[in-house]
């Protein structure tokens, strides 16, 4: 189940979840402006999961029109990065010949330019370049043979990664092919897409909304009743351990993003071992520790989701203590044994109440 699926009810009292709420919480100039609005739900399906939207409207808003506008904001996202599709920015500037420069759309440039600010940031743990990787684990488009890849294949795959290799001419917004690079960018474009819907929901007056896009959100303003977006923060696998029940949680989603990277959707066991679809582009390795899940809480969603990657990446000891020592609000699982064991950063415990 989904987050924004799970935020029907209000959280019930502390002895039976925890509620983490922001230190910095808007406050409605009009809560009786709030009472002639009504909750209207839009969704649909993007990016290969689904996509919602709960916006506070007053009667007789145009719904049909917020619901197209949002379709295209989507739509362009997936025709600037979708690896899926043939004809995306994304897909012509990897398919493009070594040597050449390649004026990139302007969601492309800042997701990328993003992107490799983190490459950097984290030394690596996160790469916007490990395509021919994602797609060599069976985890991208591209069609792979049965069984896991040869070490040749792996090395092969790695040598053509390296966010290094990527040269941006930022005034005139191009990037270099240096020859075989695959940009990946789904760890990151998806957050992207959140904040883009509530860019335009902001501009067409809408207020008071929480948009979710396969698990990511971003809560704006509160609810009619004046209460905020609460979210369930997620915890995959939760119901096949005995300490599940423990770790629920909620959190306040006011004028903030959440972004939860986990093993639960994309995975394949083979031999006893699960293959999640996070990639560690330092081993050419899908992860192999027994972290469960991370959650981050950040301003924007782009940062959420990214940081929520880099985190998975990084584990259960390095992990921590990048997110602490860089005032990253995070939320740790791991599997110890038969028990899940939750880890929190300084930034997120300040929210716990």
């Amino acid at each position: 189940m989904k987050q924004a699926e799970r935020e029907k009810l209000p959280p019930p009292a502390h002895d039976e979840r925890r509620v983490f709420i922001p230190e910095r919480i808007a406050v409605p100039p009009s809560f009786a402006a709030l009472r002639v609005l009504s909750i209207e739900h839009l969704g649909g399906k993007t990016m290969g999961t689904s996509w919602s939207a709960k916006v506070a409207l007053p009667r007789g808003a145009d719904v049909a029109s917020l619901n197209r506008g949002i379709e295209a904001v989507l739509a362009g996202v997936v025709a600037e990065m979708s690896p899926w599709e043939p004809s995306s920015a994304l897909s012509r500037f990897n398919a493009a010949p070594g040597g050449t420069w390649h004026l990139l759309p302007d969601g492309f440039f800042k997701v990328l330019s993003a992107a490799l600010h983190w490459a950097e940031r984290t030394g690596g743990a996160y790469d916007p370049t490990i395509g021919a990787l994602v797609d060599l684990w069976g985890f991208g488009p591209a069609a792979v043979a049965a069984g896991l890849p040869k070490p040749d294949a792996v090395n092969a795959a790695q040598a053509s990664s390296g966010w290094q290799r990527v040269k941006c001419d930022v005034e005139a917004r191009r990037v270099f092919q240096p020859g075989q690079l695959q940009l990946d960018l789904c760890a990151i474009a998806k957050g992207f897409a959140v904040d883009e819907v509530v860019r335009f929901l902001r501009k067409s007056g809408v207020a008071n909304l929480l948009v979710e896009i396969g698990g990511e959100l971003r809560g704006e303003g509160v609810k009619p009743d004046g209460s905020p977006w609460w979210v369930a923060l997620e915890t995959p696998r939760a119901s096949q351990f005995t300490s599940a029940q423990p770790l629920d949680a909620v959190l306040a989603l006011n004028g903030i993003s959440v972004a939860t990277s986990g093993d639960e959707q994309r995975y394949f066991d083979r031999d006893g071992r699960r293959y999640a679809h996070t990639i560690d582009p330092r081993t050419g390795h899908p992860v192999a520790h027994d972290l469960v899940s991370v959650t981050v809480v950040a301003e924007d969603c782009m940062t959420a989701d990214v940081l929520a990657t880099a985190l998975t990446v990084f584990g259960p000891e390095q992990g921590p203590v990048f997110a602490a020592e860089n005032g990253v609000a995070a939320r740790f699982v791991r599997l110890d044994g038969e028990r899940l064991v939750e880890c929190l950063t300084p930034a997120m415990a300040v929210m716990l109440n």
